[in-house]
């Protein structure tokens, strides 16, 4: 019994880690820029992306997601300002933007 439940503990990590379900729905990059909201760009399986997204709990809703591995417009812009890296996070907000920032940071400004 205990073996199973180690199991199915270990599958939910590895779906919550590597698919997007712990993530507000993703929009495209066009419909992100339009909404004018901040904008988080991310990608499943990045473990950063996952701490920022548990750490801003529901207020995470607040932002708009973008999944840089579902558009390509959206990988451009993330490598545009990281020295052609897809690092993420990478979060825009206003005219401004902050590539892994600390969850307090993004906290604050989704909290204006």
């Amino acid at each position: 019994m205990t073996t199973i439940v180690v199991l199915v503990v270990a599958a939910l990590v590895v779906v919550v880690t590597l698919t997007p379900y712990a993530f507000p729905r993703t929009v495209s990059d066009r419909e992100a820029r339009a909404d004018g909201r901040p904008i988080i760009y991310w990608r499943p399986g990045c473990s950063y992306c996952l701490r920022l997204r548990f750490a801003l709990g529901p207020l995470g809703r607040r932002a708009v997601w973008v999944n840089i591995h579902r558009d390509e417009d959206a990988a451009a812009r993330v490598r545009s300002v990281n020295g052609g890296n897809e690092t993420v996070p990478t979060v825009f907000v206003d005219d401004g933007h902050r590539t892994n920032p600390p969850p307090s940071w993004v906290r604050e400004r989704l909290n204006r």
